[in-house]
């Protein structure tokens, strides 16, 4: 979803671009990879001004078995390291490597407001996120400028949670998980398209950055504004206890855990959100 609109929004801007995909390769543009096993055609790198690297298996459609925790580990901290060492070893290294994490470095935090400097919470995903972002030490090391998007939840038409929710919440059996109180962190597809294209172009910019709307909102916020913009009821409740039992450990790392992080350093760069509330994100998104 977020991968494809940056893709997109750099070619129509004039831009050329590469994509690394597992498939075989279909047009010159492309070229193939398979970090599982370290493949990587590195030559084709050489002379890149910029990478975005934004892979990772999806945290909350699977119920985290060990062995699916581990593929979200592998999809995201190996993929990382076998592209961070291979622009590392460039004759003519990109300038940056921006490197996709997620807003659930911070666990959950109750009502803390988070911002950049905020160190990181316990659980999992915390973990993961902390072992994600190192895995670009070779590329720092080779003195590549390197940003970690910290990602709230993406809200944009087709894909992502509200590809997901908008179908239950038209049927009128949306509502709130658990209390509704837990904290959400969230960002629209077009300000998240945006922040990875101001960090490319701002050298100031170096280190985590949180991707994240400046209005985090509760569960329950959420949930009314959604029910509002597709004009039905939201009268339904998915009981905290329910979620653990069908979920397990997702249901608390990733459903009911409050993470209220703010954009401390994109607002500090200067940057200017044109969904700054989720009220104008979910019309938006609704709209297309």
């Amino acid at each position: 979803m977020l991968g494809k609109a940056i893709g997109e929004t750099l070619e129509q801007q004039g831009t050329d671009t590469l994509r690394l995909v597992r498939r075989e390769v279909l047009a010159p543009c492309e070229v193939r990879w398979k970090p599982s096993a370290g493949e990587l055609d590195a030559a084709r790198l050489e002379g890149l001004a910029a990478a975005i690297h934004l892979s990772g298996a999806n945290v909350s459609t699977h119920r985290w078995t060990e062995a699916y925790k581990q593929e979200m580990a592998e999809s995201r901290v190996g993929s990382t390291r076998v592209l961070a060492k291979a622009l590392a070893r460039l004759k003519k290294p990109p300038a940056v490597l921006i490197s996709a994490s997620a807003v659930g470095f911070y666990g959950n935090r109750g009502d803390e407001i988070l911002d950049e400097d905020s160190p990181a919470g316990q659980g999992f995903f915390p973990e993961l996120c902390t072992e994600w972002e190192s895995a670009t030490r070779p590329a720092e090391d080779a003195g590549i400028r390197v940003v970690h998007l910290r990602f709230g939840v993406v809200v944009g038409p087709g894909g992502g949670a509200l590809a997901r929710l908008a179908p239950l919440f038209k049927l009128g059996l949306g509502g709130r998980l658990g209390n509704g109180r837990q904290w959400m962190s969230w960002i629209s597809q077009s300000d998240a398209v945006a922040s990875a294209l101001f960090a490319l172009e701002n050298p100031a910019l170096t280190g985590s950055v949180n991707a994240t709307a400046p209005d985090p909102v509760t569960n329950a916020d959420f949930t009314r504004e959604l029910g509002r913009a597709v004009h039905r009821p939201t009268i339904m409740t998915a009981p905290g206890f329910a979620l653990r039992l069908a979920l397990g450990e997702m249901a608390d790392e990733a459903l009911l855990s409050s993470s209220r992080a703010v954009p401390k350093r994109l607002l500090d760069a200067g940057f200017t959100f044109t969904h700054p509330t989720i009220d104008q994100a979910l019309a938006a998104a609704l709209a297309r």
